[in-house]
């Protein structure tokens, strides 16, 4: 592990001045202190920001939920409300990596978690997203994880987060604080880039930018659900998952938000095929449409075909059971 410096941040003020070339946040650790193992992150200075004051849960004037950055995953998946009210979130907190690290991994941390790409981890391969202009060696090597949809000729690269599924699904906020002092409020689809030219480039955070809270606005209508289809029964990424959040009433889809896991750089949603949901009567012809819609751009690249007719299954599986139509 190459040297570094480390300061300790008693504000989140005196975190951001902190920030600059070079310098990383640190919290748990639990992804950050792995790629430094391997010198893929090599900061200079890393800022400790795991004793701020951002590990509580709050309800907000409106009836949601804010969430601290420092709140950790075990917490948060087993707090009241999350579990009475955003029971998605719950199981896919739950549905992660082991006790022992959700018990350390953080809010803000999981939705920042890089990529489990086997070649991003390998520093003696070509990885666009670790070296810019490199290569990327999973489209002819072995890509059984890697992303069927929003992907680019530079990386096939999934986002591993399961909570930031759920989060997406539930129209989560993301507030950070800048180094000027200034706030921002970022809604979590804006907050992840597709990969494009510049897979190294996976947010919109600003440099020295700190996600300080989440927030959840009142709990939706409807049932809620969290699956996902993964190699093992714990402390596996998914292959494929989906958050679903549906209301039916009289008959009808009234509302519908859809995220897939395991398919994307990114959590990945799509107007398109909650456009074909809401307002139709649940039924195997109405799920197949919206599978179509899903996939009508989903590309294989060999070891991954296979995760194409899986996302088709786990949809209307999934749909299904929202909306309680037989098979």
């Amino acid at each position: 592990m190459k040297q570094f410096d480390y300061i300790k941040a008693d504000t989140a003020e005196a975190a951001v001045a902190a920030s600059g070339e070079g310098v990383r946040f640190i919290a748990g650790g639990t992804n950050l202190l792995d790629l430094m193992k391997l010198q893929i992150e090599t900061p200079d200075t890393l800022v400790d920001i795991s004793r701020l004051d951002l590990a509580s849960i709050a309800d907000t004037a409106d009836g949601g939920l804010s969430i601290g950055a420092l709140v950790t995953n075990s917490d948060l998946a087993q707090h009241a409300r999350v579990r009475s009210d955003y029971p998605v979130l719950a199981r896919a907190l739950l549905s992660g990596a082991s006790p022992q690290l959700r018990n350390k991994a953080t809010t803000g941390g999981n939705l920042l978690q890089r990529t489990r790409c086997y070649y991003f981890y390998d520093t003696a391969r070509a990885c666009n997203k670790r070296d810019p202009g490199s290569g990327c060696a999973a489209q002819g090597g072995f890509n059984r994880i890697m992303a069927v949809l929003g992907t680019s000729e530079d990386c096939i690269a999934t986002h591993p987060s399961d909570m930031a599924v759920a989060m997406r699904a539930l129209d989560a906020v993301v507030v950070t604080l800048l180094p000027d002092g200034d706030r921002r409020r970022i809604a979590i689809g804006e907050l992840y880039r597709l990969p494009g030219a510049t897979p190294e480039v996976e947010n919109s955070l600003r440099p020295g930018e700190l996600i300080t809270h989440i927030e959840l606005p009142p709990a939706p209508m409807g049932k809620q659900l969290y699956r996902k289809v993964r190699d093992r029964a714990s402390y596996a990424f998914a292959l494929v998952s989906v958050a679903g959040v549906i209301a039916v009433q009289d008959g009808k889809i009234a509302t519908a938000a859809l995220v897939f896991g395991g398919l994307g750089p990114m959590p990945w949603r799509d107007a398109a095929v909650e456009a074909l949901l809401i307002g139709a009567a649940p039924s195997t012809a109405v799920f197949e449409a919206a599978a179509d819609a899903l996939l009508a751009d989903a590309r294989g690249f060999g070891s991954n075909d296979f995760k194409i007719p899986l996302a088709r299954r786990t949809l209307i599986a999934a749909l299904r059971d929202l909306t309680g139509e037989a098979a």
